[in-house]
């Protein structure tokens, strides 16, 4: 019954299961506390946020919206947040898949290990601009040269992980 094995949680089973642990801070724009599922007995760090639509002020029927995001904590990472031993601010210690709500209200997860992976992408881009670029410095646009850049390029990569050596 655990809400890591639905690829879609709807917000009413939220509201149902989710009990309050402890506020950990609160602000007029930010919400942080530890979270509870009644049912799975599993905890959540909840942070919600009020995005206030800036862009509308002044448009009739213009609201501001409170998002939701539950990160799944361990007992380690609940006891070390308690304690204030562990940072949890979003987004930059939410580093696992977390719930986050959507504008119909139900909770899908989210990888943020995307970001990570994006800019893996764009150095390794930069890098051949770069290559590329000394390559044309050089003058030598023979079909061989050519070649051998190419082969330089392939061998700096691993075809199994599409990662940089």
């Amino acid at each position: 019954m655990s809400w890591k094995e639905w690829r879609l949680v709807p917000s009413s089973s939220i509201q149902e299961r989710l009990e309050t642990v402890r506020t950990l801070q609160e602000s007029e724009l930010e919400l942080y506390e530890i979270s509870k599922d009644k049912v799975s007995a599993e905890h959540y760090l909840h942070y919600a946020y009020l995005h206030r639509n800036v862009a509308a002020i002044g448009t009739p029927g213009a609201q501001d919206e409170v998002f939701h995001q539950l990160l799944p904590l361990d007992s380690d990472d609940v006891l070390g947040i308690l304690f204030e031993e562990q940072p949890y601010t979003y987004p930059e210690h939410w580093q696992k898949p977390f719930l986050r709500n959507g504008p119909e209200g139900d909770y899908v997860w989210f990888d943020p290990s995307y970001a990570a992976q994006e800019a893996e992408f764009e150095s390794i881009g930069r890098s051949i601009a770069e290559q590329l670029a000394r390559f044309k410095e050089q003058g030598d646009l023979s079909e061989e040269a050519v070649r051998r850049f190419l082969s330089g390029v392939d061998a700096g990569f691993d075809p199994e992980s599409d990662k940089k050596k």
